[in-house]
This record gives structure tokens, sequence and C-alpha cells, in this order.
């Protein structure tokens, strides 16, 4: 295993030093970011949908190339699909788990090789508890704290009303750091969050271009072939497109495709976040 340094002083990364209660030490495992990329926390429902397993992967996906770190906590759920997500695409990730980072101690132990990935690949391990630190219920937010803190901003996935994610939301705006937030669906529990912090002012992401554009990057949008777009597309997905020969209402292009409802409405959101589809004045079209 890697040597864990023990950061004090002006080696903590600077952000970090200018947030209230800043850390007095961290301890890391691995290679610190660069300070001038840009680092963008992602986080959301250990108990994760389909809908937002994909929205995860898709956004963090078309991340690929730009000079961004992803920060997200080592968690189950959508924490570890975006560190997985990060190194699928090239991406420098950083973990700050709620226990300490010695191999012993990591939280949960099932990620215990992903923290390794995640080292291997050029990111890092940092924390502010000993490397031995067992987790606890009061570690979590504590670590939120920084996590919030490094980043430019914060994309919250998924979040029930009642959610630990919202607390990473909450402290994001008090460093004034931009919050943004995937919207869904509005009968589920999963969205709830996400939705209400929508209606609070955060930045809708349904795009990896809109994710682009909110951490302050000039994108310049790629012209693809219909087959090149539509080849990772399944079956159902497929016979959204072709009915879509012309914008249509969503009801009308429900009961056009046969599909049960609750099922083509979650495929139509899936279909959003990829880029297919877009839904404006009351009509479905093809991009």
């Amino acid at each position: 295993m890697e040597d864990i340094v023990k950061l004090t002083g002006d080696q903590i990364p600077k952000p970090l030093l200018e947030i209230p209660q800043p850390p007095k030490q961290l301890y890391l495992r691995g290679k610190l970011p660069s300070p001038d990329l840009i680092y963008l926390a992602v986080v959301g429902s250990r108990n994760f949908t389909t809908y937002g397993k994909e929205a995860c992967q898709k956004l963090i996906a078309g991340l690929k190339g730009y000079p961004i770190v992803i920060v997200s906590g080592l968690a189950m759920g959508i924490d570890t699909i975006a560190h997985r997500a990060a190194l699928s695409a090239g991406l420098i990730t950083m973990s700050m788990p709620g226990s300490g980072i010695d191999n012993s101690a990591i939280h949960p132990k099932q990620n215990i090789k992903l923290a390794q990935e995640i080292i291997d690949a050029g990111g890092c391990l940092l924390c502010e508890f000993d490397p031995s630190f067992r987790a606890t219920l009061y570690s979590f937010p504590q670590r939120n704290r920084l996590m919030a803190g490094i980043s430019k901003a914060v994309l919250i996935i998924e979040a029930q009303e009642k959610s630990g994610t919202l607390i990473t939301a909450r402290m994001a705006l008090d460093y004034n750091r931009d919050v943004l937030a995937v919207p869904g669906q509005i009968f589920s529990d999963n969205s709830k969050g996400t939705n209400r912090l929508i209606h609070q002012g955060a930045t809708p992401i349904t795009t990896s271009e809109e994710l682009l554009i909110a951490l302050g990057f000039d994108v310049q949008k790629e012209e693809v072939s219909e087959k090149e777009k539509y080849a990772d597309c399944g079956k159902d997905e497929m016979v959204m497109i072709n009915l879509l020969h012309e914008p249509m209402p969503r009801d009308e292009l429900i009961r056009e495709s046969g599909m049960d409802t609750a099922k083509a409405n979650a495929l139509l959101s899936i279909m959003e976040i990829k880029e297919l589809i877009k839904e404006e004045y009351g009509e479905i079209r093809k991009i």
C-alpha cells in the first residue's frame, strides 16, 4: 500500500482553507490533483434507480478530455458509480470517504479495490480523519463539508426529500459553490430532493453539454451521423426514435409505442439525458 502523507498548513488545498471550520490536517493516499483543474463533486442516493445510474454514467462520460476532477465519497450507490464512470472516461477522481484511508478502516469494505484503482489511475484518497479511523454517523456530514468545499460545483444525481445528500447541497450553497441537479420524474421518491433543489434555484442538468457550460467551459457541439448517434440504442429506444418522424405530445407517443406508461416515462427520461430527444412546448422531438 502507498504511503499515507499528512498535509498541514499551506499543503492543504486552498479552497478548503477558505471554508468555515477548515480542516487542521488532511491525510492523503495517492497524488493530489493540480489546483488548476476544475473539481466537480458528484453525489446521490445509495439506493439509486436505473435512471440515476444511467444519468450519472452518461453525464460523466461526456466530460472526457476536459480538465475535470470528479470528487465523490466512495460510498455504495451513486458515489461508486461516479468514481467508476470517471475512471472509464479517463478523468482523475478523488475519493473523500467518511472513514480513515488505511485499508483496515476504509468504508465500505467492498470498495477497497476501487480505492486502489482510483490511486493507480492518478487520483487519490483524502480525509481529515486518522488513517485508522472507523466511520461513524457523524463522520459523513463532517466529510460532506470537505467535498463541497474543495469543489467548484456539486452535482446532485438523485436524492430523496430527506436525504444526507441534501446536506452536501446546503453546504455548497453556504460556501458559495454552484449547485447542479438532475431533474427526475415527479412520481419518483429518489427525485423529490433534486426536483425541490431545482425549484429553489439549483441549475437543472440534463446533458453533458449543460454540465460543461455550468462549469465554465465554452462547448462546441460536434455533428454526428444518425448511425453513430443511435449505435448504442436499445430496442425500446429505437421504437421511440422511429415514431418521432415529427414532434409528438408525450401521451400520444407513449400510446403509439404500446409500452406501459411508467416504463415509457422512465425510458423517455433516460433518452433525454442521453441527448436523443428533447421535450419542449408540450411535445417531444428527436435531437
